[in-house]
């Protein structure tokens, strides 16, 4: 059942804190494809919420959708992030207006240095998150700071695409597939910060085909089948539920 918008209690019955970022009744399709079925889901200020599904369940394109970035195409539904409705918005002003999208292929721009790329991305002036603070969440990138961002390992590029979103003062960080390709070291040292970012209140939304670790990492989860929601509820529910992961997550 979809629940409208609700920032005076969580429509969720995990916790009792208001809804951060809420997603009401979104539906969004590729050219005909129905992708998205009108999904709802509330996020709490501070949060890590693991979004989960098999391959072709709509998690990317939950993701998109939220950014605005206009594809999938989004027909319907409300999109608010503390208390500002996203859902009229085009995909710059949603990032104006504090969602920091860290694609898959993380896009770092060829030509530039490690430091160039966060100076391109910052507001000016910094209000929370200034080149020598992200420096310090990422020594390796302060290391590198005068090295094009493309040259950097798969791990580093990772690191710079977050320190990146975060430049721009963000208040939710989407998170698409961050440890793919990964090695489990520097998986641990990105899973480090965003421990650490999250004791600092940011909410963050973590899109991973590595269920297990994003639910170990994460608060609660919302797991999709087909574009619907099959399970929304606290991520320790889902690690102890073996029937539960097995159907809808295959582990």
């Amino acid at each position: 059942m979809n629940v409208k918008p609700d920032f005076s209690k969580n429509a969720n019955q995990a916790t009792t804190a208001p809804a951060f970022l809420s997603v009401w009744d979104m539906h969004a399709y590729y050219g005909e494809s129905y992708i998205v079925q009108g999904i709802s889901f509330n996020v709490h200020e501070g949060e890590i919420l693991a979004l989960l599904g098999r391959n072709g369940a709509g998690k990317t394109s939950t993701l998109r959708s939220i950014a605005r970035i206009g594809d999938p195409q989004v027909t319907h539904g409300e999109i608010w992030l503390d208390h500002q409705p996203l859902h009229n918005m085009a995909s710059h002003e949603a990032s104006a207006a504090g969602l920091g999208l860290v694609p898959e292929d993380r896009r770092i721009i060829p030509g530039l240095t490690v430091e160039e790329n966060l100076q391109l991305a910052q507001i000016a002036p910094p209000i929370g998150w200034s080149i020598d603070r992200l420096y310090d969440l990422f020594p390796r990138l302060g290391e590198r700071r005068k090295q094009e961002g493309v040259t950097l390992s798969g791990g580093e590029q990772q690191m710079l695409a977050i320190a990146r979103a975060l430049a721009r003062d963000i208040k939710v960080l989407l998170l698409d597939e961050p440890y793919e390709g990964l090695a489990p070291v520097i998986v641990d040292e990105i899973e480090k910060t965003l421990i650490h970012i999250k004791e600092q209140g940011m909410t963050t939304i973590i899109v991973e085909q590595n269920a297990v670790r994003a639910l170990e990492l994460a608060d609660r989860a919302v797991i999709l089948d087909t574009g619907g929601i099959v399970f929304d509820g606290m991520a320790a529910e889902v690690l102890e539920n073996e029937e539960l992961r097995a159907e809808y997550l295959a582990i």
